[in-house]
């Protein structure tokens, strides 16, 4: 599956209001879309770093309820818009924030690949990001568009850095709507287009650099 989106920071809380709030997207929202849930995510690799060496993200998220492991690879980016493969796996527990357990993506290529990188050392967590994302879908006629705005913070062993950010993927349809529209809020409101995944800029925390 290939994930689309753009990603745009957002220079304070009340920009961050107005933009939830935004007729724009109110117009277009898809009723019973919006919502509000918890977000805290986990990013694991082993401590010589060989999944970010190869460019693979080894996520597991606690989105309100739901726990999904997640698997990032080949990521490029264009300003704000980000591309990359992805694998998402629904698995059950917390404990897997904790210590994951890679043989859940042995089913993929890229799980096994993956697999071999590790060779069987420990992974551990080399960041986390909490945040309240708040979301909703819009239908633009052609496209089928969710709205995320998310703020929070991430933590590396090195430091923290505090998320305030606009993501829009695009679900189906066109990419150019999904440009459109983000185009359009970015003028709206006086973002800024964010160039760097939650992921880069933890490792980029750590003093990995990551352009994604």
């Amino acid at each position: 599956m290939v994930e689309i989106e753009l990603k745009y920071s957002i220079p304070d809380r009340n920009t961050a209001e107005n933009i939830w709030h935004d007729p724009c997207l109110v117009k277009m929202e898809e009723p019973g879309s919006r919502e509000k849930l918890p977000f805290k995510a986990a990013y694991f690799d082993t401590e010589d770093g060989v999944l970010a060496a190869s460019d693979i993200a080894f996520r597991v998220r606690l989105e309100g309820q739901r726990v999904i492991a997640s698997l990032k690879w080949d990521g490029k980016n264009e300003g704000p818009l980000h591309t990359r493969e992805e694998i998402n796996v629904p698995i059950d527990g917390e404990g897997c924030l904790i210590l994951p357990d890679p043989e859940i993506f042995r089913e993929s290529d890229i799980g096994k690949f993956m697999i071999g990188l590790i060779g069987g050392k420990q992974l551990i967590s080399i960041m986390e990001v909490g945040f309240l994302r708040r979301r909703l879908r819009v239908d633009t006629g052609g496209s089928i568009i969710e709205v995320s705005v998310d703020t929070g913070e991430i933590v590396a062993d090195s430091g923290k850095d505090a998320l305030c950010e606009l993501e829009l993927e695009l679900f189906s349809g066109q990419r150019d709507e999904l440009i459109a529209l983000g185009e359009k809020l970015r003028e709206s409101h006086s973002l800024v287009p964010e160039e760097r995944s939650k992921y880069a800029r933890g490792l980029m925390l750590n003093g990995i650099y990551k352009a994604d």
